[in-house]
Formats: C-alpha cells, sequence, structure tokens
C-alpha cells in the first residue's frame, strides 16, 4: 500500500502588479513523492514509471543534479554541507509528473523530515524555460504548519524581470491540503504574486487515472501558457530584461 505518498489537485494564480498589471489561472495535479516509495509506486500503478517512458513517469534527471543520480544522495549531500543531520529523513518531493516523456517544473519543493516526522528543511527547486535551475536551501527551526522563507531573487525567470527584487515564501506543509504562495517584491513595493494550493487524494491507480484523463495535455499546457502570457505581456508593452547571469544548475543556502 502506498502509504506517504499522494496526489493534490487545485490551481495556480499569477498576478503582476507592474510595470503592467496582469493575471492568469490553470487547474492542475501534481505529485507528492516519498523518495522511498516510488519503486513501490512503479510496481503498483501501471501507466506510472521510474526512470522510463510511460504515460505518466517520475526522472531522477529532472531534478537536483539533473545527471540522473539518486536524489536522496544530493539532498544528504546539500544537507550535510548545510550541517543539517542527515540520519534516519524522510524526503518528499512536490512536483509535476512528466506525461508522455515531458514535463516542465516551474517550481519543485524537496520537504524534508526527521525520525519523528518533524519538518528540518525545505528546498525550492526554480526553473526557467532557458534550461536552467537554482534550488534555495532553508533550513526549517519550527515545527508550525506553516513555513515562512524570505530571500534575495538570485535566478532568472521571467524575461521581463530582472535580479532586484526578493522572494516571500509561504508555505502550509502538505496534509488534508496543502499551499505555496511567493510574493516578489522589489524596494518600491508588490511585483509579483504566485500561488499553488491543492487537496489531497490517496495515490491509487483510480485517483490517479482520473486526474490524467482531467489533464491529459496538463505538462503541454503549462509550457504554451507561459509562453502565451509571455507574448500578452509583450504586446502590452512590457520591454524584455537581458540576462546579466545564466546559470544551469546552482543552489544556495538562505537564512
Amino acid at each position: 500500500m502506498i502509504e506517504n505518498s499522494c496526489i493534490y489537485t487545485g490551481k495556480v494564480i499569477h498576478k503582476r502588479f507592474k510595470p503592467k498589471e496582469h493575471s492568469f489561472k490553470y487547474s492542475v495535479f501534481s505529485l507528492l513523492l516519498d523518495l522511498s516509495e516510488i519503486k513501490l509506486i512503479n510496481k503498483k500503478i501501471p501507466f506510472f514509471s521510474f526512470n522510463k517512458f510511460n504515460i505518466l513517469s517520475f526522472f531522477d534527471k529532472d531534478h537536483g543534479e539533473r545527471d540522473g543520480s539518486d536524489l536522496g544522495v544530493w539532498v544528504k549531500k546539500k544537507l550535510k554541507e548545510k550541517g543539517i543531520a542527515s540520519e534516519n529523513i524522510k524526503i518528499k518531493i512536490l512536483c509535476y509528473p512528466r506525461i508522455f516523456g515531458y514535463v516542465f517544473n516551474p517550481l519543485s519543493i524537496f520537504f524534508i523530515y526527521n525520525k519523528i516526522a518533524d519538518p528540518i528543511a525545505i528546498f525550492y527547486e526554480v526553473k526557467n524555460t532557458f534550461g536552467e535551475q537554482h534550488t534555495y536551501i532553508f533550513e526549517i527551526k519550527n515545527t508550525n504548519s506553516q513555513i515562512k522563507n524570505d530571500c534575495k531573487k538570485k535566478f532568472f525567470v521571467s524575461p521581463f524581470m530582472d535580479l532586484e527584487s526578493k522572494y516571500f515564501f509561504k508555505v502550509i506543509l502538505p496534509n488534508d491540503r496543502f499551499s505555496v504562495i511567493i510574493d516578489q517584491r522589489d524596494k518600491e513595493g508588490k511585483l509579483l504574486f504566485a500561488s499553488q494550493d491543492g487537496d489531497r487524494h490517496d495515490f491509487t491507480l483510480k485517483n490517479l487515472l482520473f486526474c490524467y484523463l482531467k489533464h491529459p495535455l496538463m505538462s503541454f499546457k503549462v509550457i504554451s501558457a507561459i509562453h502565451y502570457e509571455a507574448l500578452k505581456l509583450w504586446i502590452k508593452g512590457v520591454k524584455l530584461v537581458k540576462r546579466s547571469i545564466k546559470i544551469k544548475n546552482n543552489s544556495t543556502f538562505e537564512n
């Protein structure tokens, strides 16, 4: 039985405040995968595979080092670099699955728990459409169900925004529901509001099939929506920002 992984169905909302107001929202489903259960899921769900092609799949190479190496090893390495205990931990990742071999995850979140199920760290893995990735790593020093973090933006995501801003993250840890809110602000005020929420469903063949049938082209919808909304911003006259930093894959430890 799949006990520690689940499916979340909900909505993604984006609202830009300047230089032109712009907003959109769409429905999605996400997987919360306990890394220790992925091989079991691979056996239990015939149209879901781990590190091989299927209707739905999860690949190690889409995250972490992005070279196909073990994600658990990568997470533990990062924890050790930060001086966080990495023994007897549970690692979960919230992300979109590949659908027919394709996925674009603007944001994946790693939740790391100790042996008594208290959260000890959170990794915000951010990707852009140029194939680049940056992971913001925070230690969690309280056991509240709501996590708040903030840091300077260190990575170009939108071609319409520069780096001179800060992220403010607010996460309700996955349970019956989950929520992540990101406020992006510069010295003059709000730039962007982004959120994703979801209701929990057991990781069963029936529930996963229902989600897929409801969103059969979700991976393609996500990337298409990003480019379509970018086109609308360009039509509104929002200027492109030249990327001053180009990175393939990076991570930073935040306070």
